[in-house]
């Protein structure tokens, strides 16, 4: 038996065309915080979900998700900025905590500020080996792409290992509603302390989101029966 409806949630307007583009759905429907359509994945009832680019959007979404379907897992997709010399452009990143690096405390504890958002996430329930090109990785995230100017602050003194929008937002939203989450991101582009290829080029970001958000979609499946399997036993 499958599980439940599995809501699937995708922030920026480039991957969902993408996804729409992908599983062609017949209907799409309007929620007050995006659209949505349902679709089987491999029999398994999935609602995708376009909550919108970053921070606010995507917490919002997520609350408005878990209240609405109560789900036994939700999950994050998309693409992600990685870091030259520690990420690839195409492997997929699963994410296993995440940060959010725009949080800036001048009165008291800098730290504090930053762990009070910070969300771990425990995915010892994916016991089978990871789909090829996937690996577990930590992610910051901020409303703002990455500066390269900041690959120091964000490699070395924050540890991650690829930077977006939305994961930190949507990571600490399910962690706070005891909702099991997943996050997967590709890697779209990558970001030196010189520089970033991406700058000024977003057609080179949309250039490369079908064959990344393809390679996401087709490695669901993995995950949900590892969570029957395993997460719910």
């Amino acid at each position: 038996m499958p599980l439940k409806i599995i809501p699937i949630l995708v922030s920026a307007n480039g991957e969902w065309e993408a996804v729409k583009a992908i599983l062609q759905p017949t209907l799409i429907q309007q929620s007050p915080l995006g659209a949505y359509f349902e679709i089987k994945l491999e029999d398994q009832p999935c609602l995708f979900f376009h909550s919108g680019w970053g921070k606010i959007s995507t917490a919002a979404a997520t609350q408005y998700i878990i209240d609405q379907y109560e789900p036994e897992l939700i999950i994050n997709i998309g693409t992600c900025g990685g870091f030259s010399g520690i990420s690839k452009v195409g492997e997929v990143l699963l994410i296993t905590e995440t940060l959010i690096y725009d949080i800036v405390e001048r009165m008291g504890d800098s730290v504090a500020a930053l762990d009070k958002y910070r969300t771990a996430n425990d995915t010892s329930w994916i016991t089978n080996p990871l789909p090829a090109g996937t690996r577990r990785a930590r992610i910051a995230s901020a409303d703002q792409d990455i500066d390269f100017q900041a690959y120091d602050l964000l490699t070395k003194t924050h540890q991650a290992t690829a930077a977006d929008w939305e994961t930190g937002a949507f990571a600490w939203v399910a962690a706070r509603n005891h909702t099991p989450w997943l996050a997967l991101r590709a890697v779209s582009d990558l970001v030196s302390p010189q520089g970033s290829e991406t700058d000024s080029g977003v057609e080179l970001w949309r250039s490369r989101l079908a064959q990344l958000m393809e390679k996401i979609l087709s490695d669901l499946p993995f995950y949900f029966k590892e969570f029957k399997r395993n997460a719910l036993t």
